[in-house]
């Protein structure tokens, strides 16, 4: 057939050709998630308690929790509010995931949870950390990542003693580690509220790798969103996509800081809590600055802690839990844990969250790859989504590769290639 055009194709080539550099510019920017596993969690230790067997400690104390006041499924289901079936089949892999894996990231607080003891005793908490760390590293139950929360860059006295403790730290950790930067490694910078803050982290972490000998871009850093000016700048603009920028790839996280915002916004104390409205607008902000760039989300922390008597633990249980699913529903796949006992409801929610959509999204998932519609006509994008929900659960334990093979036909293979939106295998 003989198709008749008006338009000349060299004139369309060079038009089209302008949106090279928009092109270029959209992939520096949002490069797309980077794949690999997200831990679910963050949890928080003062580095004056930090100690060799920290990780065994927390997954045994939680264990004595899981016994105390959840030793039976029906335990489980009435404490966090969950059905029964649901609760049988997570019970014992919450108790598996406690014995095996008790903490998936661990940061080591030098900053609010820590305080300002002293130039002398923060040195010596710095070495002994970084010695822990590697005492870590040879253990069963090494969390996959670790890492320290550093002071703030928020006066000339905290920003020198921040660098002075990272500088201490990371040369006791590597004189250790016959130079290698452990893998899982993670720095936290918190109280960020300039553009300027988060360039000169990045100078201070060129230095430090130049110092050490470490490749160029080794040392990544999340941000915590817990000031007011982390969502919006004295101008009106959105603050976190310039931070993006500023870290010149090395942002590897937004972590949402819930009782600094809260304060920050003017909430009395009774009102700042992760459920308000006030953090759904820094946490929709957030997402909307991250989506495509690679940096992943967390969201923040409950002191409602599970201790004391059995009416209190539940009480702390249940709240985390109902925290725990929002933070879900809305898309934060991490949060911060604060206490051992609230690994049980964290795993627990996590693991029935996944599982309680596991067999809709399987069926979705392979009506797409074998092409055989339905009553719901998903997208590629869509797809992706699914794909990296069965992976999460994968990845964190909720389920096991052969479940998610059964329900969705997918091979692990095939599961990382929908989640990259790459070509399926053949075979």
């Amino acid at each position: 057939m003989t198709v008749r055009m008006s338009l000349d194709q060299e004139t369309v080539r060079a038009t089209l050709a302008q949106l090279s550099e928009v092109d270029d510019a959209r992939s520096r920017r949002y490069p797309g998630d980077p794949g690999g596993r997200q831990p679910v969690h963050t949890c928080y230790v003062p580095a004056d308690q930090v100690t060799a067997d920290l990780p065994c400690q927390w997954g045994n104390t939680a264990l004595a929790a899981m016994e105390d006041h959840a030793a039976s499924p029906a335990d489980l289901a009435n404490a966090l509010d969950l059905p029964v079936e649901l609760a049988e089949v997570v019970h014992p892999r919450v108790r598996s995931k406690l014995a095996r894996e008790p903490v998936e990231d661990f940061r080591v607080d030098f900053e609010d949870g820590y305080g300002a003891p002293g130039d002398e005793r923060e040195d010596a908490d710095a070495v002994r950390t970084a010695e822990h760390l590697v005492t870590w590293t040879g253990s069963s139950l090494c969390p996959p990542w670790f890492g320290v929360r550093v002071k703030s860059f928020d006066t000339p006295v905290l920003r020198e003693r921040s660098v002075r403790t990272l500088d201490v730290l990371l040369t006791a950790l590597l004189e250790r580690t016959e130079g290698r930067l452990p893998e899982g490694f993670v720095l936290t910078f918190p109280k960020v509220t300039a553009t300027a803050q988060v360039t000169t982290l990045v100078n201070v972490l060129q230095l430090t790798e130049q110092a050490l000998g470490l490749p160029e871009g080794a040392l990544r850093f999340e941000i915590q969103v817990e000031t007011i000016q982390s969502i919006m700048d004295h101008s009106g603009r959105l603050a976190l996509p310039s931070w993006i920028e500023a870290g010149q790839g090395r942002v590897s996280g937004l972590h949402f800081g819930t009782y600094d915002y809260t304060a920050a916004c003017g909430l009395s104390a009774a009102q700042q809590h992760m459920a308000h409205s006030a953090c759904d607008f820094a946490r929709h902000v957030m997402q909307l600055s991250a989506a495509g760039t690679g940096v992943r989300l967390s969201d923040g922390s409950t002191n409602v802690l599970p201790v004391g008597e059995a009416t209190r633990v539940r009480l702390g249980w249940r709240t985390h839990a109902t925290l725990v699913r929002r933070s879900l529903v809305h898309g934060f796949y991490q949060g911060w844990d604060l206490h051992p006992a609230q690994l049980v409801s964290r795993y627990a929610t996590v693991f029935a969250f996944f599982r309680s959509a596991a067999e809709a999204d399987g069926t979705r998932l392979r009506r797409y790859v074998e092409r055989a519609g339905g009553a719901v006509l998903d997208e590629p994008a869509t797809a992706q989504a699914l794909a990296m929900s069965m992976q999460r659960a994968v990845d964190c334990g909720a389920m096991e590769p052969d479940e998610v093979e059964h329900l969705t036909g997918l091979s692990a293979a095939g599961l990382r290639a929908l989640v990259h939106r790459e070509p399926l295998p053949t075979s």
